[in-house]
């Protein structure tokens, strides 16, 4: 009996707090809070949860909530909410507890890896790094609020300890929905600033300049980052434009 108690009262553990009673931000008050969407219990649930009460579907839309399916390290799932649609792929998110423990991440960088194109799988943007994460995250798809408004979030103690990390547009509105992005503390403002210059440089790369026919150049392809591996290059920049100018001699 006490081996049964005991085992019960670590699975409730494991599903409702983080082990060793961290108090980190969860994912899931602040998609909660964000969104509007009122579902509770762990992010893994959320899908079935939203059944007869919330629409779900597998086409993105502003301020619905993208849940994630267990995968890896993260057995209880994970919940964010859409802040904005940049195309078919690509799409801004707010979500908390992803890149660090109780990080606040906006209006960040998710794409669609999935071949149907029906966002069953995702990449998601690594703050710490400043690139797309490498590892690819499957979902069950969006839950649908009643109605389309990002809220605010306000840090509480009582939701455990938070830090916003990365903000596309730190310190200011989103013009559309009322919803302020809070300023950085000043000691992560140059982190974040560098980190937010990259992000940008992902959402929304420079127009390609016009062919000059003395050196050759190297372009980067904006959609090549929905496959690429991320993981460190072993040869440095050098040797690649050695390379082209090589192949361009030869050809």
């Amino acid at each position: 009996m006490f081996r049964y108690v005991r085992w019960m009262a670590l699975l409730s553990g494991l599903t409702a707090a983080p082990v060793l009673g961290a108090t980190a931000l969860q994912c899931v008050p602040y998609a909660r809070i964000v969104s509007g969407v009122e579902i509770y219990g762990d992010a893994l649930t959320w899908w079935d949860q939203a059944q007869d009460h919330y629409k779900r579907g597998s086409i993105p839309k502003k301020g619905a909530v993208l849940a994630f399916r267990p995968v890896g390290p993260m057995t209880l799932g994970h919940v964010a909410v859409v802040s904005r649609i940049l195309d078919d792929r690509r799409v801004l998110i707010r979500h908390a507890n992803w890149s660090s423990p109780g990080a606040i991440e906006e209006d960040v960088l998710a794409i669609d890896v999935s071949d149907a194109g029906d966002w069953s799988q995702v990449r998601v943007w690594h703050s710490p790094t400043g690139q797309m994460g490498a590892r690819i995250n499957p979902t069950f798809g969006f839950i649908y609020p009643a109605k389309a408004k990002l809220h605010p979030f306000t840090p509480d103690p009582a939701l455990g300890s938070s830090l916003r990390y990365a903000s596309v547009a730190a310190g200011t509105g989103d013009g559309e929905d009322g919803a302020e992005a809070a300023p950085l503390p000043r000691a992560a403002t140059r982190m974040a600033s560098v980190q937010t210059h990259a992000m940008v440089a992902a959402v929304s790369p420079k127009p390609a300049a016009p062919r000059r026919k003395a050196a050759p150049r190297i372009e980067a392809d904006p959609f090549i980052i929905e496959y690429a591996d991320n993981s460190p290059s072993d040869r440095s920049l050098g040797d690649v434009i050695a390379d082209v100018k090589r192949e361009s001699l030869m050809n």
